[in-house]
């Protein structure tokens, strides 16, 4: 059964909802920044648990005592449960778990153990943020090229402009909430340009077989009924994967928060750009059944 939802309607104030949110992201960006984790910062990170409750503000005294650089110690999980980063801006020695360990434990007048010892040197954090800046631009220029293969220039402009619009506002999210940017969260990234780029190609495909199907019909009125015969699809893909992505939020424990959260934002985002980012660009270059027969004539000898 084909749903009749006027999506045309909407294209006009969702792309200005669209165009505010994005100069939103742009600006915290910008100005505000990303909170970027060990992987990218360099230091250590320690995953600390105490038989009983102790004040954070404790832990971070204890630690400063030690001049081991710029600290940030929170609550982590359950109860007793703590998540130390120092951020070294010079290589400490080589007993630094070691003398953290100690003066904790005499200090604090309490069994300490160290769940998780991550430790990332000031070059490979470099290295790191500069291979996932690199590991991103590749995945958009080769999107870029398969819909351009796929599909018209047109298309291919529509899906580009859909994956940096849900990549920049899920970034912009992130600045505001000052939440943590690691590895995990540019793997999310990744599979979130994956995601969205399906999702548009499977609206795209439709819209192009029914340009040659009904060729009196508007490029709007094409886009409205294409969504519609693909929505089904759309809503079965987007809940069952919002369904596994909100049991990891939710059990999966603190490490998986940031990845799921950043996934979960994805296929919310990447769902609506495919529906009022990527069709109504269709609409703006006026794309219709003639479009794809010139197209059609430069290919074919």
């Amino acid at each position: 059964m084909i749903n009749n939802i006027n999506f045309a309607s909407k294209f006009k104030k969702a792309n200005l909802v669209s165009i505010i949110f994005f100069i939103l992201s742009i600006f915290f960006i910008s100005f505000k920044g990303l909170n970027y984790g060990i992987d990218f910062k360099g230091g250590t990170l320690i995953e600390l648990r105490t038989e009983t409750s102790i004040n954070v503000s404790n832990i971070r005294d204890t630690l400063n005592s030690i001049n081991v650089g710029d600290v940030n110690v929170k609550k982590f999980g359950k109860e007793g449960d703590y998540l130390i980063k120092i951020e070294q801006k010079e290589d400490n020695s080589n007993n630094l778990i070691a003398d953290i360990k100690k003066k904790l434990s005499e200090n604090l007048n309490a069994d300490v153990d160290f769940r998780r010892i991550e430790n990332v040197g000031p070059k490979v954090s470099s290295e790191l943020l500069e291979s996932s800046i690199i590991a991103i631009s590749l995945a958009l220029a080769a999107m870029l090229f398969y819909i351009w293969v796929r599909f018209e220039w047109q298309f291919s402009v529509g899906s580009i402009v859909a994956l940096f619009h849900d990549v920049v506002i899920t970034l912009g999210i992130f600045s505001i909430l000052s939440l943590e940017i690691n590895l995990s969260i540019v793997a999310a990234v990744l599979t979130i340009v994956g995601y969205s780029m399906n999702d548009t190609v499977v609206i795209y495909d439709r819209i192009r077989e029914n340009l040659f199907k009904y060729t009196k019909i508007s490029i709007s009125d094409i886009a409205n009924l294409s969504i519609n015969e693909t929505l089904a699809r759309t809503i079965i893909t987007s809940v069952t994967t919002l369904l596994a992505l909100f049991s990891i939020y939710i059990l999966g424990g603190q490490i998986l928060r940031g990845f799921s959260f950043a996934m979960i934002l994805g296929v919310l985002i990447g769902t609506y750009s495919s529906i009022f980012v990527a069709s109504p660009i269709l609409k703006y270059f006026k794309v219709s059944n003639k479009t794809l027969e010139k197209n059609e004539e430069k290919i074919l000898p």
